[in-house]
C-alpha cells in the first residue's frame, strides 16, 4: 500500500471527508470538509469518489512526503504549493516521485486548502466518516509530524481534466445569501433590518466549529429563554452579546439562543474560506418551500 508521510502539520491539518449525515437525532454532529465543494473538486481531479477522505489545511504550512510515486490535487485556498521546490498551481493534477516533497505556503486568498491524494486516504471509519470532528472529539485527532497516511488503491480512472479554473472570490468582502428564521420573530425589527444592510467583520475567535461576527449588535424584542432546539450548519445564532456566530462543520447539535436566519449551504463553503477581517454582507433571499 502507498504511503505519504506528514514531515510538519502547519497550523492545523485534519483528515475530512463528507462527514457523517443524518446522525444528529443521537447527537453526532455532521462534521466533514468545511468547504465541501474544495474537497469534491479535489477528489474529482485526482480520480477519486467525491467524498473520499483528504487533508484539510489551515492557513498553509503542511509538508508531506510521498514514499511512494503518487498522484495529488491542492484545492480550496490560494497558497504557494512546491514540490521539490518546484513553484506548482492549485487546481492541477500534480505527480509526485517517489521520496518527492510538497509544500503548502500560507495562502493569499482563502483559509483552507484540500489535499487529496489519488486513491484516497485509508484510515478507519467511526461511524461511517473518516472526518475528524473537533468539538465532539470523533474520529482520528489532527495530524503530527511523524504521521504515516496509507493511500487506497485507485477504484476510478483519473479524469482528462488536469486542471480547473476557479474564480476567486474578493478578499475584503464577501456576500452570503441567509434565509430568515427560525427565529427571527426574537428580534426587532431593526435588527432583522440590520442583518441584511450592515457589514459584519470576522473575528480571530473562529474555527471549524463556527465564526463569531464583530459588527451591529441583533436586540432582541422578547425576552426570556429559549429551550435547547437542533442547530445546523449556517445556522447564525445569537447570543445575549447581540453578536451572531455563523455554525461551520463542527458546530453543536444543539443550541439555546435565538437563530435569526441560515446562510444557505453553498454559501457557507465560501464563509468556511473567510479569514479574520474579512468583511461579510448577508442577503436575505425567500424562502424556497
Amino acid at each position: 500500500m502507498k504511503r505519504l508521510d506528514v514531515i510538519s502539520p502547519g497550523v492545523l491539518a485534519t483528515v475530512q471527508d463528507l462527514g457523517r449525515p443524518g446522525l444528529a437525532g443521537l447527537g453526532v454532529g455532521w462534521s466533514g470538509a468545511a468547504d465541501r465543494a474544495a474537497l469534491r473538486l479535489a477528489n474529482r481531479l485526482a480520480g477519486n469518489a467525491e467524498g473520499a477522505p483528504a487533508v484539510e489545511v489551515t492557513f498553509g504550512g503542511l509538508v508531506v512526503r510521498a514514499v511512494d510515486p503518487l498522484v495529488v490535487v491542492v484545492t480550496g485556498a490560494v497558497c504557494p504549493i512546491t514540490v521539490d521546490g518546484r513553484p506548482e498551481p492549485v487546481n492541477t493534477v500534480l505527480r509526485l516521485r517517489a521520496g518527492a516533497e510538497l509544500r503548502l505556503g500560507q495562502p493569499s486568498r482563502g483559509l483552507r486548502s484540500y489535499l487529496a491524494v489519488r486513491g484516497g486516504l485509508d484510515l478507519p471509519t467511526v461511524l461511517g466518516s473518516a472526518s475528524t470532528d473537533v468539538l465532539a472529539g470523533i474520529g482520528p485527532r489532527s495530524l503530527a509530524a511523524g504521521d504515516v497516511l496509507r493511500v487506497a488503491e485507485p477504484r476510478h480512472p483519473l479524469s482528462d481534466v488536469d486542471f480547473a479554473p476557479v474564480p476567486q472570490p474578493r478578499d475584503d468582502e464577501l456576500e452570503l445569501r441567509v434565509w430568515l428564521g427560525p427565529r427571527d420573530d426574537w428580534f426587532t425589527a431593526e435588527a432583522v433590518a440590520a442583518l441584511g444592510r450592515e457589514p459584519f467583520e470576522v473575528t480571530s475567535d473562529s474555527d471549524r466549529v463556527g465564526m463569531r461576527l464583530a459588527g451591529p449588535v441583533l436586540d432582541r424584542h422578547r425576552e426570556g429563554e429559549l429551550p435547547s432546539e437542533g442547530t445546523v450548519r449556517g445556522a447564525l445564532q445569537v447570543p445575549p452579546s447581540g453578536h451572531p456566530t455563523l455554525f461551520l462543520a463542527d458546530h453543536p447539535v444543539t443550541g439555546g439562543y435565538p437563530v435569526i436566519a441560515v446562510v444557505l449551504a453553498d454559501d457557507v463553503d465560501r464563509a468556511a474560506q473567510a479569514r479574520p477581517g474579512t468583511r461579510l454582507r448577508f442577503r436575505v433571499v425567500p424562502r424556497t418551500w
